[in-house]
């Protein structure tokens, strides 16, 4: 049972992660003239914390919109009964992203008070926060400490660089599995939902 929900946790990830870029493929299809120059492949020059920092405001548009749209009464829903509430999952991805953010750019983490049994709007207000503080966190990290080491988690030692990457496969992972609460609940998830005209 734990290795099936692992392979359908593992094949959700990979199918959000294409529902997140498919739009913006489908967006630089439709942009691009027939005859269009090609494009610009000088080197960037920081690549790492240039594409986590740029995933950022995707990334709460899309998780703080799904945790908006469950009804505040399904926040105490678990798809069984050894599995985390949506309440907790909202909880946890403010928690990580304070964590992860203080940690890469080396700032205290905002002291924030906050239980899965709060209410919808005070996790949903957690989540935007923490999403906020990773914007200004991250402003001025650049890719010239990426082998640092500092202590994650307690006493697990990851370059700046693997926590970047850690952070942006949280975000995916995080999303994915609102994806699938919603789902459960008969709601589209938001990069499910149907182009607007």
């Amino acid at each position: 049972m734990k290795s099936r929900l692992r392979w359908m946790a593992r094949v959700v990830c990979v199918t959000a992660m294409a529902m997140m870029m498919w739009p913006g493929v489908r967006a630089a299809r439709q942009a691009a003239p027939a005859a269009s120059a090609p494009p610009d492949m000088t080197p960037v020059a920081n690549p790492v914390s240039g594409f986590v920092k740029a995933g950022v405001a995707r990334y709460q548009k899309n998780m703080v919109a799904a945790a908006e749209a469950m009804p505040a009464e399904k926040y105490s829903f678990k798809p069984s009964p050894e599995m985390n509430s949506f309440g907790h999952l909202v909880m946890h991805i403010a928690q990580s992203n304070n964590t992860f953010c203080a940690k890469i750019s080396g700032q205290a983490a905002p002291d924030t008070k906050i239980a899965e049994s709060d209410p919808k709007d005070k996790l949903v207000a957690m989540m935007k926060d923490s999403f906020a503080f990773c914007s200004t966190a991250l402003a001025n990290v650049d890719d010239s400490k990426l082998g640092e080491q500092l202590m994650l988690f307690g006493n697990r030692p990851i370059s700046r660089g693997g926590a970047l990457v850690a952070l942006g496969g949280s975000w995916t992972d995080h999303y994915a599995t609102e994806a699938i609460y919603l789902r459960l609940n008969g709601i589209l998830p938001p990069t499910a939902q149907p182009p607007k005209q």
